[in-house]
Order: C-alpha cells, then sequence, then structure tokens
C-alpha cells in the first residue's frame, strides 16, 4: 500500500491589508436588530483581546474565489506535469461571489474552473468541491489519502479556497475576523516512509448544526434576501474546547504515537483564545505538563480566519521557511486539524518523508 506524500504547497495570500482601524466607523448591531451602544473603539479592543486579530486579507474588488484558487494551485503544481493529476479537490463553501452581487455561483464547480484555467486536456482528472465548513481543505486531503492507498489514484491537487470578505455582515460584529484567500498542496502516491499516518473525522447534527450559518443582516433596515455568515461564538468555542483535544489524540492512537512525538501542531485559526485553550487542554488529556514553545505556529493576528484557506496557508508558509522561528525536517511529525460548520472536526497526522 502506498504511502501519500505532500510533495509541493503552494498558497495565496491576498494584497489588501484591512487593519482593525477600518471598523471604526461601521454600525453594529445585535441579533434582535438593536445598535449596539458600546463605542466602537471598545468593541474592536475586546474582539481583538479575544482573537488575537489585528489585521486581515482580503481580495481585491475584481477578483473572485476561482481567482485565488487557481494562483494558489498553479504555484503547489511549480514544476510538476498537470495533465498527471488524477484529482483536483477543491474546499470551498460559497462559490464564486461577485463584488456587489451576494449570489452565489458553483456551477460549474469551482474545482471545474480551476481545472480549466490550468488547460488540464486530461479528462481522467476528476474535479469536484467540497463544501465541509472550515475543515474542507483537510476533508479533502482525507479523501486524497484514500484514493491514492486504494491505488485508484497517484497524484491530487487539493485546494482551499475562499473569500469570506464578500459573505460576511459589515453589521455584525463577528465580519472583523473573516478574511480571503487560498492554498494548495499536491499529495502523491510513494514507496517513501512518512506521510499521512491517520485521521479521523466527526460530524455533530443533532442539536449542533446550526451553530455555524447564514441568515439576513442584523441592520433591522436591511431588505432583499441576501445571506451572510453567522455563528453562535461561544456555543462555538465551548464545543470545539471539548471534543477537538479528544479528536488529536484519538488520531495520534491510530498512528501508534504519543503527543511528545509531535513537533508542529497545524489548527484551523478562527480564535487564538480558543486555539490556545484547546492547545492546552489536549496537554491535559495526554498527561504533558509543558508545552513546548513554538509548538502551535499562528498567522492568525496578520491574516484573520480565511475558513478552508487557513491550514494550507499555514503549511505553505511553513514549508517554505517563510515562518521564523518553525521548520520542520524529514522524520518530524505534525498534526493537522481543524473544527467548523457542520459541525465538523477532523484530524490528521502527518510524518515528513
Amino acid at each position: 500500500m502506498p504511502n501519500s506524500i505532500i510533495i509541493s504547497t503552494g498558497s495565496c495570500i491576498p494584497s489588501e491589508v484591512i487593519p482593525n482601524t477600518h471598523f471604526l466607523s461601521h454600525e453594529f448591531y445585535s441579533p434582535d436588530g438593536v445598535r449596539l451602544e458600546k463605542p466602537n473603539p471598545e468593541i474592536i479592543e475586546k474582539l481583538y483581546n479575544i482573537t488575537g486579530i489585528r489585521e486581515r486579507r482580503h481580495v481585491r474588488s475584481e477578483l473572485i474565489t476561482t481567482d485565488v484558487a487557481y494562483e494558489a494551485a498553479v504555484q503547489a503544481l511549480e514544476g510538476i506535469d498537470r495533465e498527471s493529476l488524477d484529482y483536483i479537490i477543491v474546499a470551498q463553501n460559497f462559490g464564486d461571489v461577485r463584488t456587489g452581487n451576494q449570489r452565489t455561483d458553483m456551477v460549474p464547480t469551482i474545482a471545474s474552473r480551476v481545472k480549466h484555467r490550468l488547460r488540464i486536456e486530461n479528462p481522467y482528472t476528476v474535479a469536484y468541491d467540497i463544501p465541509f465548513g472550515c475543515p474542507g481543505w483537510l476533508q479533502g486531503m482525507i479523501m486524497a489519502d484514500y484514493y491514492i492507498r486504494s491505488g485508484d489514484a497517484k497524484r491530487a491537487l487539493v485546494v482551499g479556497a475562499e473569500i469570506l470578505s464578500r459573505v460576511s455582515d459589515p453589521h455584525d460584529v463577528d465580519c472583523m475576523i473573516f478574511a480571503d484567500g487560498a492554498g494548495a498542496a499536491v499529495l502523491e502516491a510513494s514507496d517513501e516512509t512518512g506521510g499521512i499516518l491517520s485521521h479521523i473525522t466527526r460530524t455533530d447534527t443533532l442539536d449542533k448544526a446550526w451553530m455555524l450559518r447564514l441568515g439576513k443582516s442584523y441592520h433591522p433596515e436591511r431588505s432583499g434576501n441576501d445571506l451572510y455568515i453567522k455563528m453562535d461564538g461561544h456555543d462555538i468555542y465551548k464545543y470545539a474546547l471539548k471534543t477537538v483535544p479528544p479528536m488529536v489524540k484519538q488520531a495520534l492512537d491510530k498512528a501508534g504515537l504519543m503527543l511528545g512525538d509531535v513537533k508542529k501542531i497545524l489548527m484551523h485559526q478562527a480564535n487564538a483564545k480558543m486555539d490556545n485553550a484547546i492547545l492546552t487542554r489536549l496537554f491535559q488529556l495526554c498527561g504533558v505538563e509543558t508545552i513546548p514553545e513554538g509548538v502551535m505556529p499562528m498567522i492568525i493576528d496578520w491574516a484573520g480566519n480565511s475558513s478552508v484557506a487557513t491550514i494550507p496557508t499555514l503549511l505553505d508558509l511553513l514549508l517554505r521557511k517563510k515562518l521564523e522561528g518553525h521548520r520542520l525536517a524529514s522524520g518530524d511529525v505534525a498534526v493537522f486539524a481543524s473544527v467548523g460548520a457542520g459541525m465538523n472536526i477532523n484530524a490528521m497526522v502527518y510524518r515528513m518523508p
């Protein structure tokens, strides 16, 4: 049975830097349509203290999700024969949403559009999308691993791309966490030691399906049928803190490894306070007293929450040695984990070849 090895990565980090001061002139409302009395500087400061976000990246007005997905794909495919791809899997949740038009456009799929832009002629390069919330890119990697291990595929491109700035309500304080971007990786069948060692996924819908959802603007005078991202932040925090650490431990147990074997933890980044709490709970769960410095690299302070693009962007920066003080060498073990709409959680253990 072949191993699934990451042979290349790429990312598209938008050029538009949006600092927290951008939101000073916004009118914020509560879910019941009441204007928030607290001054904007206090609202922004509180959000910064919780999330750690001081700025985020937004795309230029003329760009769409397909554009950033394509750019990340091109970077990941440098030096690789595009016709050799068996799968192109694009994780995304809102399709192409254009400036000034709230309607989503995802027929054909973003993956088909990316394949078209790549000018791939091979009809057996299968292209499809995964709408799986923030864990979508990681789930795409998990699915690609199944294809490779089955022997049906030898090479797959997995992209995570999102433009959340177009689907966030400017009158909801949560709009300040959302960002845009794309990341990609090429996964290949190999006889090398290492690669993907284990993974695990869960979906909780009985009473948690709607904690992340689409809904109308909080502004009472906004008419029309436009829908925006809405979330129950405190409930998501509690859910993630309770369920993510055991998921990571399960993945490590499945791989036959201990937490002490892990060099880096690449976590989906929506909230720095939440991620740090998850990390602390994970180490407590595994009976490890000391958390190694730098075990969980973070980019949320300048990149914001770009949903499915967060982890592949983080991985690309790490492997290209663009994160100061963070490196992965041959034999090192990295754990990937994500939580998001669904509610979905997944975790994956990977050993550098």
